[in-house]
């Protein structure tokens, strides 16, 4: 299915922006700390905002993971610096990842391809995408189509937690619906997203209750038919951009899956979530 395509390969050219060892720059800023600076950077777009906003935009992190980073990040630095260090990180990420001479006049083409569609696109409920969508476009074509996969990926995200949302499924309970269907472990995306044992216990338990895994944290078919309704949901939600991006979809992913292809090859991205080393 072209959805699920697009989104895989928009979501992994963003995702240069969290294991890149260029992220490890924002030490000069006061944050030494992955969690933390991810927590800065990542909310950064929508400002200097409560623990409980970014929580809540996030959607499935631990309140203490947040919590650790935000508003801590701000009394060290500010979402201006910030935002120009993930910037210049980012940009020497993608320039070592995609080698010394990547084809820029293609880049070029498919960040021209991938923009206007989502830039057109309505963001109520979104706040991650309408955030982002206030920054300048970048005239850096590399980077002008890391800002357009951003946008797509942030739209379709957001999107996500409202599926997620409808289905009442909270911020833990979706990971463990993740781990049901053989996607990580309650331990490593436990660290990833900063929940404890016992939360995720519970939050296993609330699922059982409702008759969606078992007492081992395996799907019921009640449970494995809700996550596939979600997954529809959320390609119903991302629609609006699909649609208008037309008949330049073909072309958007004949020039993307090399350039995908050619970060995850180079060790710059994982090709798959959760990644197999847990960023520290």
């Amino acid at each position: 299915m072209s959805a699920r395509r697009l989104a895989k390969l928009f979501g992994t050219f963003h995702n240069i922006s969290y294991y890149a060892p260029e992220m490890k720059a924002f030490a000069d800023l006061g944050l030494p700390e992955y969690w933390r600076a991810y927590m800065a950077y990542r909310s950064a777009p929508m400002g200097i905002v409560p623990p409980s906003v970014v929580e809540a935009t996030f959607y499935n992190f631990s309140p203490s993971h947040v919590q650790a980073g935000i508003p801590s990040a701000w009394s060290t630095t500010n979402p201006a610096e910030v935002l120009a260090l993930r910037d210049r990180a980012i940009a020497a990420a993608l320039h070592r990842g995609l080698g010394d001479a990547p084809d820029v006049h293609q880049i070029a083409e498919a960040a021209d391809l991938a923009l206007p569609p989502i830039l057109a696109c309505e963001a109520g409920a979104r706040p991650l995408f309408a955030a982002h969508r206030e920054l300048a476009v970048p005239e850096d074509p590399i980077m002008r189509l890391w800002f357009a996969c951003t946008l797509w990926r942030e739209h379709r995200g957001d999107g996500h937690n409202i599926a997620l949302a409808a289905a009442e499924i909270d911020g833990i309970e979706c990971h463990v619906l993740l781990a049901a269907k053989g996607v990580g472990t309650k331990e490593i995306i436990g660290t990833i997203r900063g929940w404890s044992s016992s939360a995720w216990d519970q939050a296993q338990q609330r699922l059982v209750t409702r008759g969606l895994v078992t007492e081992t944290g395996t799907f019921t078919d009640a449970g494995e038919a809700l996550r596939s309704q979600i997954e529809a949901h959320t390609d119903q939600l991302a629609g609006a951009p699909r649609t208008l991006l037309g008949a330049d979809t073909e072309r958007v992913l004949e020039l993307l899956e090399p350039l995908v292809g050619q970060l995850i090859g180079s060790g710059a991205v994982p090709g798959r979530w959760p990644p197999p080393k847990v960023p520290a």
